[in-house]
């Protein structure tokens, strides 16, 4: 694995910003993680309030990210940008990708500075394959793609799948679209793109009352439905591979899973993988 250079600015606890809430530490939080502070727990908390499932779905976004790269790299795509990776919690991509296929190479991106520390100490490949990480924000995706650990890991002439999971609802409707014509722009012909996004379609009410919480604590979210991410994905040039847009507990769920009697109420996202032509 190669790190970014360690004659870098140190991270303090100035640049956390551990007095505010972060999606990443949200979402840490909420699964079981230990990593998050003060004010991501009374975040959360209050978002468990109001919606106690928000656990399960988040939880069943976490094995769509399984699941969607497993997919990928039976499709033939060994080499993975996760953007907005969040804290890393096993499995992860790369654990994922290099089980079924050692030599495959991940770079992680997040725009949190604790992830980074993080990343330096979890986030181990195996010896045939490729990990690495890079800080980051999606809105500055030019920098991003040319950022060293991107370049030196991955080989944006060869098909790539990037995942975007849980992120794009934290900017807006133009930046989305942005981010996404500009990844699709820059990435190779049969290159895919995954992403989640939440929805307030099946958990209604009190899915609307998360993002509420949400942007109480500074963290604005834009819910979607299922034809608005579709949209999302066709205006920016991809084609979307079956099974389409589905909750992402109904997006190619393992053989042995009993989808006739998951809930759909305790699932919040959608998920889909697009591809470019």
């Amino acid at each position: 694995m190669s790190w970014p250079p360690y004659d870098q600015p140190a991270i303090t606890p100035t640049d956390l910003h551990t007095d505010r809430a972060h999606p990443a530490r949200i979402y840490d939080y909420v699964i079981g993680g230990k990593t998050h502070f003060a004010a991501d727990r009374a975040a959360a908390e209050k978002m468990l309030q109001a919606w106690p499932a928000l656990r399960s779905s988040m939880r069943a976004n976490r094995a769509f990210m399984h699941r969607a790269t497993r997919w990928l790299v039976r499709h033939g795509i060994h080499q993975l940008l996760d953007i907005g990776t969040g804290i890393p919690t096993s499995p992860n991509v790369h654990e994922v990708a290099q089980t079924l296929y050692p030599k495959a190479r991940v770079v992680y991106s997040d725009n949190d500075p604790i992830v980074l520390a993080h990343a330096r100490a979890l986030l181990r490949g195996t010896p045939e394959g490729r990990v690495d990480y890079v800080q980051a924000d999606m809105r500055l995706l030019p920098e991003l793609l040319a950022a060293p650990s991107v370049r030196q890991t991955l080989d944006l002439t060869r098909p790539v799948g990037v995942l975007l999971l849980a992120v794009l609802q934290f900017v807006n409707e133009q930046q989305a679209r942005d981010i996404l014509r500009g990844l699709v722009q820059a990435l190779p012909p049969k290159s895919y793109v995954a992403v989640t996004l939440p929805t307030a379609d099946s958990a209604g009410a009190a899915a609307d009352r998360v993002a509420g919480h949400y942007t109480e604590a500074g963290i604005p979210v834009v819910m979607r439905t299922a034809a608005q991410v579709a949209d999302l994905l066709t205006r920016s040039g991809l084609d979307i591979a079956p099974p389409g847009i589905k909750l992402v507990h109904r997006w190619n769920p393992a053989p042995d899973a009993n989808t006739a009697e998951a809930d759909d109420a305790v699932v919040a996202m959608y998920g889909g993988v697009g591809l470019k032509p």
